[in-house]
């Protein structure tokens, strides 16, 4: 028999109007993603399907990717534009539902403006290669030695976390100029293949964007409270080394 699950829509502004209701309940398949409750919702009121573009959601109170998982009785907000319109100029996140190489887009619609003239992205990826491992994990290493890495496994102190990406974005401000940055780092399991942090930096030019870029990810490898174990088939590995309290000399 298959599972289903109730999820609570609640719509705003615009599509509350096109709906002609604040809220409804939509059942989905146990497993569904955000964007398959979206789908259910437009099957219904086909007039919805055009803001797609300029819409976002958010997941039981918490913005929420599209490829996040939803369970029976959760509430799924429709954010649609909101006041001004104007586009983010920083996005800092810790996520803990996976995403793809499509984030780049999503993060670079949100980010850019006009005026700017280059979008530089970075995505970094679980390889199956080992890194340095960390002070007293050298015999544990050693175990592994010419092992296939299988996934990554992140562990955060989140809001120490957050902290420090923000003071990051302030200094690539102050260094390079560049307003508009994400960073979004994944937390729990990241398997093989899959992206663990995605950075975007919009700029007028490219050279700056580049700079922003390389300094949000060395920065965050280097400073934020984001620890990574390497796992295998039959153990793990942490890696790493001691953390810089504050960023580089300029």
């Amino acid at each position: 028999m298959n599972r289903r699950a109730l999820v609570r829509i609640r719509l705003f502004a615009m599509q509350r109007e096109l709906v002609g209701a604040r809220e409804l309940t939509l059942e989905v398949p146990d497993g569904a993603s955000v964007e398959d409750v979206w789908a259910a919702l437009v099957e219904r009121h086909p007039g919805l399907a055009p803001g797609r573009p300029a819409m976002r959601f958010a997941r039981n109170g918490t913005y929420a990717d599209a490829t996040e998982p939803v369970a029976d009785g959760d509430e799924v907000a429709v954010i649609p534009p909101v006041s001004g319109g104007q586009p983010a100029v920083r996005i800092l996140e810790l996520r803990e539902a996976p995403f793809g190489p499509a984030i780049l887009t999503e993060l670079a619609e949100r980010l850019a403006v006009p005026a700017d003239g280059a979008v530089v992205g970075f995505l970094g990826l679980t390889r199956e290669t080992p890194g340095t491992p960390a002070p007293g994990q050298e015999a544990e290493a050693a175990r592994y030695a010419g092992r296939r890495v299988e996934a990554l496994e992140y562990e955060t102190l989140r809001e120490m976390a957050l902290a420090i990406l923000t003071d990051i974005a302030d200094e690539v401000e102050t260094r390079f100029g560049v307003e508009r940055l994400a960073i979004v780092h994944r937390e729990g399991v990241v398997p093989l293949g899959e992206p663990s942090i995605a950075i975007v930096a919009c700029a007028a030019h490219r050279d700056a964007a580049f700079e922003a870029a390389r300094y949000a990810i060395d920065e965050t490898k280097s400073r934020a409270p984001i620890w990574k174990a390497e796992r295998f088939a039959d153990g793990h590995v942490w890696i790493g080394s001691p953390p810089r309290s504050g960023p580089p000399e300029p």
